[in-house]
């Protein structure tokens, strides 16, 4: 008797929408970010290239430190899917070789 085979809704793991999801929420956090801190030192009195240049490298420890749950999550279902592929491919290639350990020569 075979065990029935789990369809693709019964995989857990994100969904690919939810994937994106987190990805450009965590991308326009960290532009939304940059663009905040640009703008203040311009207010401040830094213009041109130099204000972007100091922006940019105040909001990469900034955005270390301020986004970090949307990193975590963005983390979280990159390694979610990751470990769902492996699994699959496991399972794939436990059904490709019969459930049979041993190997040709």
């Amino acid at each position: 008797m075979t065990e029935p085979q789990p369809d693709a809704t019964d995989r857990a793991g994100p969904t690919f929408g939810a994937w994106m999801s987190s990805m450009w929420l965590y991308t326009i956090l960290r532009f939304g970010l940059f663009f905040a801190l640009w703008g203040v030192l311009v207010l401040v009195g830094l213009h041109g290239f130099f204000a972007a240049l100091v922006g940019l490298l105040l909001s990469v420890p900034l955005s270390y430190v301020l986004l970090a749950r949307p990193r975590a999550r963005f983390a979280a279902n990159i390694e979610a899917r990751l470990s769902t592929r492996r699994d699959d491919r496991a399972r794939l290639d436990q059904e490709l070789s019969g459930g049979d350990d041993r190997h040709d020569t």
